[in-house]
């Protein structure tokens, strides 16, 4: 019997060993991701990015990460209507906390037009061994159209007012980046689409014709290369960063991050010289180098105090593979956001 026990204790322990080992081999460093957005929620990170259904990851410290499984398990019916030929591959999602519930903003689009839309889900918590953890959608917000709309749906970022009112920036290419004022639930917009206020753009005249395409950039886009606003409230200023040039073509990308800064959460928005971004401005926070290619699609969060900026970057020692980078955001006297470097 002793021996019994024995060997039912080792065997326990075997499988114990195995249980360690393949949690530990769940954990990754130098994640692939597009489009990252992070939050906190007691002691675990939740990081967001583009992915079939919302790519999910968690880690413990910002550096190992744990794949979960993504926000939706199937398309969303709506956006399946809304954009023919849509398979489940969401863009750019934004993530935030509100009256109990998290929202996540997401972006469903066909590439190179603006055949897109902007959804929203929510869940009472993230954690996903909680019995409560649900994503609930909660369909369209916003939607563009070719022909009718010279803007894009896509890329959002929600960000509210001194008086707690919700807006969404969002945008790529066209005309540039429009903010639309949300309902106070948050789940539609509560002013027409029809005149959209533009915050930024690399035209120097709005009401010019949109620049032809450049390179292989898609026809229907144009060439007016700006995408990705988030806007984040430091002190008295609201700053706004956006993404110019080109993502997504690996070792050939030039992406890059601007911000400007306004006291108006609406703008106008102006960079260090005091050139407006919706006037082709913009102070150049961070650029690619010899290490990595394009750097973009920026969020700034704070975390424990610190503030960081969460972006991507392709990595020139890895064929120009698209990895999560995470800064220090340090800011001068003047107030004006600073990243050390690229390491």
């Amino acid at each position: 019997m002793k021996q019994i026990k024995q060997s039912i204790f080792l065997i326990a322990c075997f499988l114990l060993c195995l249980v360690v080992s393949a949690q530990a081999q769940e954990l990754r460093k130098n994640i692939s991701v597009h489009d990252p957005v992070m939050i906190k929620q007691g002691d675990n990170y939740y990081l967001f990015s583009t992915g079939f259904g919302i790519s999910m990851w968690s880690s413990k410290d910002m550096e190992n990460w744990k794949r979960e499984k993504p926000v939706f398990d199937a398309p969303p019916q709506w956006a399946v209507e809304a954009v023919p030929g849509f398979k489940g591959h969401i863009w750019a999602p934004d993530i935030c906390y509100y009256d109990g519930k998290y929202y996540i903003y997401y972006s469903v689009s066909a590439f190179g037009k603006n055949t897109s839309a902007i959804g929203v889900a929510t869940t009472p918590t993230l954690d996903t061994a909680d019995p409560n953890y649900k994503w609930t959608d909660h369909g369209k917000v916003i939607q563009s159209y070719p022909g009718k709309t010279n803007w894009n749906a896509i890329d959002p970022n929600l960000i509210t007012d001194k008086k707690g009112n919700a807006y969404l920036a969002f945008g790529s290419f066209w005309n540039g980046l429009p903010i639309v004022k949300l309902t106070k639930d948050r789940t539609k917009i509560a002013e027409s689409p029809d005149n959209l206020q533009i915050i930024a753009s690399r035209k120097r005249n709005l009401s010019a014709p949109n620049p032809p395409s450049v390179d292989d950039n898609p026809k229907d886009a144009g060439g007016n290369a700006i995408e990705a606003p988030f806007i984040f409230k430091k002190g008295k200023y609201y700053y706004l960063f956006a993404s110019i040039d080109y993502c997504c073509k690996g070792v050939n990308s030039t992406y890059k991050m601007i911000v400007g800064r306004s006291k108006d959460l609406k703008g106008p928005y102006l960079d260090k010289e005091g050139n407006r971004l919706d006037s082709a401005g913009g102070t150049i926070i961070l650029a690619g180098d010899e290490n990595w290619h394009g750097v973009g699609h920026n969020a700034v969060e704070t975390f424990d105090g610190k503030d960081y900026l969460i972006f991507h970057g392709y990595d020139a020692k890895d064929e120009g593979k698209s990895k999560l980078r995470i800064e220090p955001l340090s800011w001068t006297k003047d107030g004006w956001p600073v990243v050390a470097s690229l390491q």
